[in-house]
């Protein structure tokens, strides 16, 4: 399955299912019904913009505690995942950021 995060103010944004699912866990949809389709209205951007550089921020410090543990045991640091949640998550920031500049919602699922 696919997300196809839609807005007049910005161009689709389509992400894998498992991807899209881990954005709107962080945005607090991640009940079953807004996993299937939903609505980010304007008023509720700067919120999720907010909560989205936060996981951001908690992700790369848990990496970097990652790395330090190895590196105190003597061990080589663990390889890095090839797409950071920094590189998934910032475009639909993006996305939020127009969107609540334009005061459009953002729909998937419809």
């Amino acid at each position: 399955m696919l997300y196809k995060f839609k807005s007049p103010a910005a161009g689709n944004l389509i992400m894998l299912e498992p991807n899209g699912r881990q954005i709107l866990h962080f945005l607090g949809k991640d009940d079953p019904a807004s996993l299937t389709k939903g609505i980010v209205l304007p008023q509720h951007m700067p919120a999720a913009i907010t909560a989205l550089q936060a996981a951001i921020a908690q992700d790369e410090a848990e990496w970097q505690q990652c790395i330090e543990q190895a590196r105190a045991q003597g061990e080589p640091p663990p390889r890095p995942p090839s797409v950071t949640l920094r590189q998934r998550a910032l475009p639909f920031i993006d996305m939020l950021q127009r969107c609540h500049q334009a005061d459009k919602e953002i729909v998937w699922g419809v």
